[in-house]
């Protein structure tokens, strides 16, 4: 009797060793790469697009302001320092919206001139920090109101429709030039 206690306890003990092992390495094998095609490989996320590095958190006196209309509740501005144009011809921008009380929400978002479609890559904290947009993807820049501030990046500064700004200078001047001269100037 004694023997099988012992055998019991003995397996027991093993038991709760291998899953304390298991549960101590389960947080290590979630965060472990995996070779599957949709998973990260490489400088690609799983989109298939280039990573992209954050900029540093705008300042206000790079801000440049960006009219959207007068019935919208912010004023919206665009981060100088921020404005890229990557090798897949995405234009990537900082865009700050400042409401009536001084409120601020900040973004990092990134716009496909052909296809009309933006990406949020990451939002703005309290602290002038980035946190990253998990499972961000590409999304139709709609005509409503909430999309307001992209249709008219869109339209009359990044992607006219002679073709989208090729270098963030360009970007730049385009915004301090109050819209692209190739643009036809849209009435949201």
């Amino acid at each position: 009797m004694l023997v099988c206690a012992h055998r019991w306890r003995r397996t027991w003990t093993e038991r709760v060793r291998t899953w304390l092992a298991l549960a101590l390495m389960f947080p290590l094998a979630v965060g472990a790469p995996t070779t599957r095609a949709e998973d990260d490989t490489g400088d690609r996320d799983r989109g298939g697009e280039m990573r992209v590095v954050l900029p540093p958190f705008p300042r206000p006196e790079n801000y440049l302001p960006l009219y959207v209309s007068e019935t919208t509740p912010f004023a919206f501005f665009i981060d100088a320092k921020s404005i890229s144009v990557g090798p897949d011809r995405a234009v990537r921008y900082s865009v700050i919206a400042k409401s009536n009380d001084g409120g601020l929400n900040v973004s990092f978002e990134g716009m496909r001139c052909n296809e009309r479609q933006y990406r949020i890559y990451a939002i703005g904290r309290s602290d002038q920090s980035w946190s990253e947009v998990r499972d961000s993807s590409w999304a139709a820049i709609r005509s409503d109101a909430r999309n307001a501030q992209r249709i008219v990046l869109h339209g009359d500064f990044f992607c006219p429709v002679t073709g989208a700004i090729a270098t963030a200078e360009e970007g730049v001047k385009v915004l301090k030039d109050g819209g692209n001269p190739r643009a036809a100037i849209s009435s949201y």
